[in-house]
């Protein structure tokens, strides 16, 4: 079954039928009519990931555009981020067919208004809209008999993405730097080469391959981080970098091999940004309010449109520069930056490219190895899991044995489940999952994930060894919950 999560659109391929496809995508444009941000005529922007179902979703949601009305325009197969970027320079609507880091089986619709990306309450304006259709479009497995043929990608657009980051850098920002690029099969695994090559780096592109791979940046494998230790010796690196399926959650390595989490990333990017106010949800690692880096911290809920909001709210205030990022690293730019005279126009909505730029270009210019850049932060450490498989009804079950009114009660019913790994639990804060902060110092965080059939795990302590055995001793309990 296709429903909206904290990312778009999402469902397993078999459910995405091509007339689901039209249906939401047709949908997408009606509300937008309604809003005035859409008319006949009006250009639409395409993309998607290399998925297998791609190019099929793609085709469906181009026929329900035009079925609209709409000029269709083809971005081609390239970043979730440089699609909204094209569609915030034009001004125009814009839709991305991925399905991000979740498996392969699975896929799904980024739509984005001309202004930047839905927030939760278009998702209603979307969904409200009349779904039937002309049965003579489709057959009766739902695939669209007639699909058009996508043409020839417009290579401005990826080109401009690139120009942004390459003109803001600096073109020898890089140089003298060895660089390694973990290809697998996500979509930013040429541009990724190409931009740093542009900055003055020496780049050896690893590990491209013809199958998916979905690469979860909360939830890494050991294949992972083996493949970062070997890669960062063999090639003699100074970081390998990567990113999910649509490229709006990055990854990196520093030169010692050890993959950085995506919220360590955030606060060193906003701090060599120097923002001013940093905004980013619950789960995210507490060294940023230890770290005393920011005048305004606010947290939110895990999914972007609520750090978009939350941002859009410290620009109200005055509080720029203003930027957000989440756990996984996405990190969201609010407001216009100046380097040396040259800017940085906003691009509120998850990117790989900017995090990963900032600290490898920070480092350069303070003439230190990468992993020097994380002696400037508390000692504050995070570990991820999921529960992959687990229905969202399920996990709400469990978790709702932990809410009531009286704190005091779910402090008991909590203690009583997770027995020594929360048995000192001092608050339990239930913004977004169940969070209980524990008197040691540690953190044990659940929640459903937005976007899959998955139970996720976060835990904090102020060592690695802490945050993981934390995270596996919570997991063998979560584990018990199949049953």
């Amino acid at each position: 079954m296709a429903a909206f999560g904290t990312s778009g659109l999402r469902g397993l391929v078999v459910d995405l039928t091509d007339r689901v496809v039209f249906v939401h995508s047709r949908a997408f444009l009606r509300y937008l009519a309604e809003i005035g941000e859409f008319r006949a005529g009006d250009t639409v922007i395409l993309g998607g990931d290399l998925r297998p179902s791609t190019p099929r979703m793609l085709a469906a949601a181009w026929a329900a555009i035009t079925a609209e009305g709409g000029r269709p325009a083809f971005a081609g197969y390239l970043p979730a981020p440089a699609l909204a970027f094209a569609g915030l320079t034009a001004g125009v609507p814009s839709l991305m067919v991925t399905g991000s880091h979740i498996p392969f089986d699975r896929n799904g619709i980024k739509f984005n208004r001309p202004g930047g990306e839905l927030r939760k309450a278009d998702e209603a304006g979307i969904l409200r809209q009349d779904g039937t259709v002309d049965a003579a479009l489709f057959e009766d497995t739902g695939a669209l008999r007639a699909p058009p043929v996508l043409p020839a990608a417009d290579p401005h657009w990826l080109t401009a993405y690139q120009r942004r980051y390459r003109d803001f850098f600096g073109e020898n920002s890089l140089a003298g730097w060895r660089l390694g690029v973990y290809q697998h099969s996500g979509v930013a695994r040429d541009l990724l080469v190409t931009l740093l090559e542009s900055l003055g780096a020496e780049v050896v592109p690893l590990g491209r391959s013809a199958d998916f791979v979905a690469l979860d940046t909360e939830a890494l494998r050991p294949e992972d981080r083996m493949l970062a230790r070997q890669a960062v010796a063999e090639h003699r690196l100074d970081a390998l970098l990567t990113t999910d399926g649509d490229a709006d959650r990055p990854m990196i390595a520093d030169g010692e091999g050890r993959w950085w989490r995506g919220d360590v990333l955030g606060i060193l990017t906003a701090r060599s940004l120097e923002a001013h106010a940093v905004v980013t949800p619950v789960s995210s690692n507490t060294a940023l309010e230890l770290s005393g880096f920011f005048p305004e911290i606010r947290r939110t809920r895990i999914g972007s449109p609520y750090v978009i909001e939350a941002m859009e709210a410290a620009l109200r205030e005055g509080l720029a520069p203003v930027c957000g990022y989440e756990a996984n690293g996405g990190f969201l730019l609010g407001s216009p930056l100046h380097r040396e005279g040259r800017p940085l126009t906003p691009l509120p909505t998850r990117d790989a490219i900017l995090p990963m730029l900032t600290v490898l270009t920070a480092a350069k210019a303070r003439a230190v190895p990468l992993a020097a850049l994380l002696d400037d932060l508390p000692p504050r450490f995070t570990a991820s899991d999921r529960l992959q498989d687990f229905p969202t009804a399920l996990s709400q079950r469990h978790l709702d044995a932990f809410r009531s009114t009286e704190p005091a009660a779910n402090l008991a019913a909590f203690t009583a489940v997770f027995g020594d790994i929360a048995g000192c639990a001092q608050h339990i804060d239930l913004t977004d999952g169940i969070r209980a902060r524990l008197a040691q110092g540690g953190i044990l965080h659940l929640r459903p994930s937005g976007n899959a059939p998955e139970l996720r795990c976060y835990t904090e302590a102020d060592s690695p060894e802490g945050a993981e055995a934390m995270l596996r001793a919570a997991l063998r309990v979560m584990h018990g919950w199949r049953a």
